[in-house]
């Protein structure tokens, strides 16, 4: 049997093979194409949410007209009051009008949560990345060895591809546990920050309502245009500015790919539709959640193109440097793409 990151002097195909239920061969170079999503973020340490629920008053409205259900369950959480208890923390010890202080939260939350495990996953991915050259070297060992003896027993040409498939499916298999890289750790950043998006989300509207003690402040706490942070933006700038910036991430990103897979073109085509339809729903949110999403996505945006750049890929030991410049080819791509 073929040992894992050993030259190959001993054949790599096993019977009977023992199914490892990881992947299928056909997979193996879409890990590869894995991206970074822009997104949200995460709170851990940030307290008990004792004495929260004062905040929002959600409680109360539990019996009330429209807020029964699934929705008033979610906005009750203890993850959202725990979002509540940071949130005002955070403008209380600062100081600062509540626009601000909104913006510093998801700042310091993203910088000291997102960042680390976005930078995970760019390991992650790095690393699946650089065992794609090896498992094509072993693919296509196992298929000459798997022809080999397919000639020995007379096995069909169905029956040579499903002991092609098993036996890579292991030797994959095997690659990921040495290197300690399995894709799935890459989906890490996503399900950390879908709920607690969410969360902070809620936790806004509920400081926004009428029932919560904090409402009066929200009121006055806003800037510029959107001086009322419990109402919506009536001016559809921050809804706007969301879809724009939402639209941009997609776009720098998407010039990327040099040839996109059909899946990754319907997953643009899809995140594209998303950031659309996140302006019509921005408008009738709190401006305060407007706000929120806006500054997200901006933050988010900001630490992807941090981390390509050279140094911090050099940093993180990661060899898929494909340029020196890649600020300059994004923008130069850009350019040719929609101005030319």
């Amino acid at each position: 049997m073929l040992s894992v990151g050993r030259a190959v002097k001993s054949g790599i195909l096993q019977l009977p093979v023992r199914l490892s239920g990881l992947g299928s061969p056909s997979g193996v170079q879409m890990f590869s194409g894995l991206g970074s999503p822009s997104g949200v973020q995460m709170f851990s340490g940030l307290g008990s949410p004792s004495g929260v629920q004062m905040f929002s008053g959600l409680g109360r409205l539990s019996g009330g007209a429209g807020a029964a259900g699934w929705y008033s369950s979610l906005s009750d959480s203890a993850p959202v009051h725990l979002c509540e208890h940071y949130l005002v923390s955070v403008q209380q010890v600062s100081g600062l009008p509540w626009w601000l202080s909104i913006i510093v939260a998801t700042l310091s939350v993203r910088t000291l949560i997102t960042l680390p495990l976005a930078t995970y996953q760019m390991v992650i991915i790095g690393k699946v990345e650089a065992l794609q050259a090896e498992i094509s070297e072993l693919a296509k060992r196992l298929r000459y060895e798997v022809s080999i003896r397919a000639k020995e027993r007379g096995w069909t040409e169905k029956q040579s591809r499903f002991q092609f498939k098993k036996n890579l499916r292991r030797i994959v298999s095997q690659l990921y546990i040495r290197d300690n890289c399995h894709p799935f750790k890459a989906s890490l950043l996503i399900w950390v920050q879908l709920p607690l998006w969410i969360s902070v989300s809620l936790a806004l509207r509920n400081l926004s309502l009428d029932q919560s003690v904090l409402q009066p402040e929200m009121a006055s706490g806003g800037a510029l245009w959107f001086p009322d942070l419990t109402s919506p933006d009536a001016t559809w700038i921050l809804p706007l500015c969301l879809g724009l910036t939402n639209l941009l991430i997609v776009e720098v990103f998407s010039l990327q790919r040099v040839s996109p897979s059909r899946f990754q073109r319907i997953m643009t085509n899809s995140v594209r539709a998303v950031s659309v339809l996140m302006i019509p729903i921005a408008a009738t949110v709190p401006s305060s959640m407007a706000l929120y999403w806006l500054t997200s996505s901006l933050v988010g945006f900001g630490h992807n193109l941090i981390l390509r750049s050279p140094a911090i890929l050099k940093i993180l030991k990661l060899q898929t440097v494909k340029s020196e410049s890649p600020y300059r080819d994004i923008v130069s791509a850009f350019i040719s793409k929609y101005f030319k």
